[in-house]
């Protein structure tokens, strides 16, 4: 009988194994390895969900400021220093009236509560703070995408990407003349 109930366990223990391991790569998936923000699909339901929830929300673009140059320069671990810090400051100053989260290369993404309590010069002015590496100061840069959701004829999160990243495009071609962030 003994043998039984341990012949039974086994499989069990092996399934129990199995199913943890799956649970931490899934979790794993959804954060960036080198930054730590939540990748695209991982955010993307945070996003929805605040949506639904926070007729105020906003969602904003970040995408680097020439990041390449900088990469080619100072080399790719200072690029990843400024990924590391961006994604630093950005988490930092969502707090928590938002969630973070890194698309890919140097572009970042953001959504947040309550546009109305946020201070979008305060992160442009953390984007744009010098990073200290290698005992150098490396020029750090960003340009701000922002849409409130409640300015969308329907709250969806797709409509509101599109819309920040027009606003990110624009805000990259008025920074060479000193503007830095739009809506």
């Amino acid at each position: 009988m003994d043998l039984h109930i341990a012949a039974s366990i086994v499989p069990l223990l092996g399934w129990a194994v199995h199913g943890g391991i799956l649970t931490r790569r899934l979790a794993c998936a959804r954060r960036d390895p080198l930054t730590g923000l939540h990748t695209r699909a991982g955010w993307t339901a945070r996003a929805e969900h605040l949506i639904r929830r926070h007729p105020n929300a906003a969602v904003l673009l970040v995408d680097l400021d020439h990041f390449k140059n900088l990469n080619d320069t100072h080399g790719h671990a200072a690029g990843d220093a400024a990924l590391v810090a961006t994604a630093d400051r950005l988490r930092a100053w969502c707090g928590h009236n938002g969630t973070a989260g890194r698309l890919g290369g140097d572009e970042f993404v953001a959504i947040i509560r309550d546009l109305a309590a946020a201070d979008l010069d305060a992160l442009t002015a953390a984007l744009h703070r010098p990073l200290s590496y290698d005992g150098t100061f490396l020029p750090l840069a960003a340009s701000v995408g922002v849409c409130p959701v409640a300015e969308l004829a329907l709250p969806l999160l797709t409509d509101a990407l599109t819309a920040a990243d027009a606003a990110m495009y624009a805000t990259k071609g008025r920074t060479r003349r000193g503007s830095r962030t739009t809506r």
